[in-house]
């Protein structure tokens, strides 16, 4: 079958988005069928996300292939009679994040204006899509509840598992991931204030500006952590993530309301890793269990201390909550063979 893969990104950023739709090229020909894949830009600006949406709604896709499966948003605008959709977020600003402390829009009445239009024509797109499938449950909660739409959950899973294994568990965390502000390097960098154990900790990850890294940075040296932290602000090859994985206690993984469990956490996991999180991590928090293949502590320093310390002074608790992550994995079913038989059966 000729299957065409359809998203949307922002040049030069690289992260889970880019690396579902890549994924699931690679699996699709695996299993013999034909597959083209289109990355069309987007740049999440007020000033012309209307005008960008228009155009890839004047895209009819019709006469390239058989099926279309859309992925980041506005990529279901694109026209085909047999669209599918993987959908992995919003326009989080104007849904879910409205509201926080993340969104940093003013909540004038024309902007109140420009959400519900953004919304209408969201549904849309939505609604004409034959299935809708989502990599979370936190995202179809998001669908029924700012679109009044259903959809069927489906675990996405990493590219290649084998490559992620278990060497030893040294005292150390690792959170290895894109650095920006909602991914909240800080909170784990903060918690090393008050650790009490011999645990140091690796942030590694590429960030979209300097400014974050920066600020992280400042604040090691402030506190005098630069003996505890390393901060790995540059792209991490996979060789090199799973060799940080390998070694570690815990991998951390503390974004703000997070659209899935995220590609850190599954990894972690493949790695026979414990996974530390909080409790408003979002997606996160329907791959973890507290206390079996990881720990859910409040959004605090202290209490992300508290859970280090906890385990890194534990004889046997940071392979006892590892060993854990391939049960996990199995129980919720996030395996390659399902995902292609439910996208080119729907």
């Amino acid at each position: 079958m000729k299957v065409l893969l359809t998203s949307s990104y922002v040049p030069f950023i690289k992260g889970g988005g880019t690396a579902i739709v890549e994924w699931l090229e690679h699996k699709l020909v695996e299993h013999g069928h034909e597959v083209e894949t289109i990355f069309l830009p987007f740049v999440e600006s007020m000033d012309n996300m209307f005008n960008q949406m228009l155009s890839y709604r004047l895209l009819d896709m019709t006469e390239n292939a058989d099926r279309m499966i859309a992925f980041r948003p506005p990529a279901y605008l694109l026209r085909h009679p047999h669209k599918i959709l993987w959908f992995i977020h919003h326009f989080r600003t104007f849904y879910d994040l409205w509201d926080s402390g993340y969104c940093g829009i003013p909540k004038t009445a024309q902007n109140h204006a420009f959400r519900r239009r953004l919304m209408d024509a969201d549904t849309v797109g939505l609604e004409e899509s034959k299935h809708i499938f989502t990599n979370s449950q936190i995202v179809s909660d998001r669908l029924m509840e700012f679109n009044q739409i259903d959809s069927e959950v489906l675990y996405p899973p990493v590219l290649e598992p084998e490559r992620f294994y278990c060497e030893s568990y040294e005292p150390t965390v690792v959170y290895i991931c894109r650095m920006e502000e909602h991914k909240r390097q800080h909170l784990l960098l903060e918690a090393m204030r008050y650790t009490k154990s011999n645990a140091k900790l690796i942030l590694a990850g590429k960030s979209h500006s300097a400014s974050y890294p920066r600020k992280l940075k400042l604040t090691a040296m402030k506190h005098r952590l630069t003996n505890k932290v390393e901060i790995m602000d540059r792209w991490i090859s996979e060789d090199e993530k799973s060799q940080l994985l390998a070694r570690c206690s815990l991998a951390a993984y503390l974004p703000f309301e997070e659209d899935s469990y995220g590609y850190p956490s599954l990894e972690a996991q493949h790695s026979r890793k414990a996974v530390l999180t909080t409790t408003d991590s979002g997606g996160v928090l329907e791959l973890v269990r507290d206390g079996q293949n990881g720990l859910i502590t409040e959004p605090d320093p202290q209490a992300l201390a508290e859970a280090i310390d906890r385990t890194v002074q534990t004889p046997g608790f940071a392979k006892q909550m590892g060993e854990e992550g391939p049960h996990r994995i199995a129980e919720l079913g996030i395996q390659w063979d399902h995902t292609i038989n439910r996208l080119m059966a729907a």
